[in-house]
Parts: C-alpha cells; structure tokens; sequence
C-alpha cells in the first residue's frame, strides 16, 4: 500500500464522500497510490495512522479536531511520522483555522497538492499527544459533552448552550503549577494551555507560533468559594478579543512554557485537543516540531 485517506463520515453529515473520486484522482496523480479507508468508531483513525504510518510518506485525513487529534497519535506511536494532509470537514475546525487550510474540497485539495511541508509543534499529555488546545475547569467539557446530533443540527451555537449551562455547575478549580523554575498554587474558573491560534471557533491568539516550541498557559484566577461574575467575563472577553487583553491582568497567570506539571484533584478532567484524554494531575511538554502538515505557502513566512 502507499499512502492513505482516513475519512471520518460522521463528520460534515458525510458530505465530503461525494468528491471521493475526484480527491483521489488529484492526490494519487502527485503523491501516487492513495487508498481510500473510512472510519468506522471513535478511535479508529488513531488505529489506521498507527498501523499504517510506517509504510506511507503522506496520510491524509478529514474529519474535525478530533479525527486529526486520532491520526496525529497514531502516528507519534512510531519514528517513522509520515507527513499529514488534512481537509477540515468538523465543526469547528481550529487546527485548520490556525493553517489557513479550506474547508472547501478544491481549495484544500489544491492546498495539498501544491503547497509546502509545515513542521508543527505538538505536545504530550501524560502520554497522550495533541497540537492545539489543552484544557481543564470551566467550559472544557463543552466540546466533548455537546451531543454530536446537536452539533450537526446548531454547528457552534451547540456549544455556546452547553457551555452557558456549565456556568451555573462549575465550581472553583485548585491548582498548582510546578516548572523548573516556579511553584505557584492558586482557585482558578479555567486553565488553558494553547498552541494554537484559534480555540473553539473563535481567533483567540492571531499572531501565536505554532513551531517555537513552547505553549502558551493561561490560568483565570477566582476565589476559593465560588466562581465570580467577573472572572467569567474576563475568560468570554479572552475568547472574543483575544489573549492579549488580559494575559497582563493581575488575576491571569501567564507563562510561555516547554515542560511543567499541574497538579489538580484527580477527579477533574482534562481535555486535549476537544476530547477528554485523563483525569487528574499531568505532565506536559511541549515537542518542537513534532510532526509535519501540508500547509499554504504563507505559514512558512510567518
């Protein structure tokens, strides 16, 4: 076999299967045999990038985050790491976002077939690897606990009703930071590690670099008891108009880090990448440049 296609058709309502014969005439005519495999369960593209990685030199993909979340430890599982297509056809589509990549089929097959290798960072989550988003205390179960009915009937506005109805659940977040240099312990509503230039839709952080090796974390400090009216604006207020607004406010804590531990109860989930990936205390660390994307020209001139 040479290189493969992973399609996840629970993505997009599966509207991307109508263009298979003319994404693989186009992909096979410059890279050569490409193979046309579907999903068929949660995991299963992290299966196929895993057994297949080593015997390819390109494994494209579409899906959402998650579908790239799959292929990209898949892939991590081996030395051999084949360089990674992706046609965005999920809901929200943050990595693409980041890339510049189109979520129109002839303008990401054109991407693919004439742009140029990105190396992009990644990063390890208590063994586990993502590329954009980490996450853990308000709003973090949103992307994972919003049905995937509701997502194909209300697109982004699915999450904005399960993320206000955690507001009134969510409860203060103790946290302790532990790096080579800090040990900092602080009640937070939300902790947010980015590597990536647009988290849940909205473009949080334009000017991030994605391959300088170090993440961006940003901790919204609140008080012990209860999570204040204040902090929660300062968090939407972060989304709406970006990091810059309030990585300088007394109640954030801000670092730009390679490798540190939080440390929090071990019943709170962490979300990575949109998914829940472990519960509890983790350690991070950030790879420079662990895996290459076709990307527009224009990412490498950043």
């Amino acid at each position: 076999m040479g290189n493969i296609f992973i399609y996840n058709p629970a993505s997009g309502k599966g509207r991307l299967k109508k263009y298979k014969d003319y994404i693989l005439s186009e992909l096979s005519a410059k890279y050569g045999e490409v193979t046309w495999l579907e999903t068929e369960r949660m995991g299963h593209a992290f299966e196929l990038a895993k057994e297949y990685g080593p015997k390819c030199d390109y494994i494209f993909a579409s899906g959402g985050d998650g579908t790239i979340n799959e292929v990209i430890n898949g892939i991590s599982q081996n030395e051999k790491k084949p360089i990674i297509g992706y046609i965005p056809s999920g809901t929200v589509n943050d990595v693409a976002h980041s890339l510049n990549l189109s979520k129109n089929v002839k303008k990401a097959v054109k991407i693919l077939t004439t742009g140029t290798i990105y190396e992009h960072d990644t990063f390890k989550v208590n063994g586990k690897y993502g590329i954009y988003v980490c996450c853990a205390g308000l709003f973090s179960k949103t992307s994972y606990e919003t049905k995937r009915y509701k997502k194909k009937i209300f697109g982004k506005i699915a999450y904005l009703f399960n993320g206000i109805h955690e507001i009134f659940k969510a409860r203060p977040l103790p946290v302790e930071l532990k790096t080579e240099t800090e040990n900092i312990k602080a009640n937070c509503a939300m902790l947010l590690i980015l590597n990536s230039r647009s988290a849940a839709g909205f473009k949080i952080n334009r000017r991030a670099k994605l391959n300088d090796g170090v993440v961006e974390l940003v901790i919204f400090k609140t008080s012990k008891n209860h999570i204040r009216l204040a902090t929660v604006t300062r968090i939407l207020n972060t989304f709406l108009y970006g990091i810059g607004i309030t990585k300088n406010s007394k109640q954030v804590i801000y670092r730009t880090l390679s490798k540190f531990t939080i440390k929090v109860s071990e019943d709170t989930p962490i979300n990575l990448d949109g998914e829940k990936c472990t519960s509890g205390t983790f350690t991070f660390e950030c790879i420079n440049k662990g895996v290459k994307i076709l990307a527009p020209n224009k990412n490498n001139k950043e």
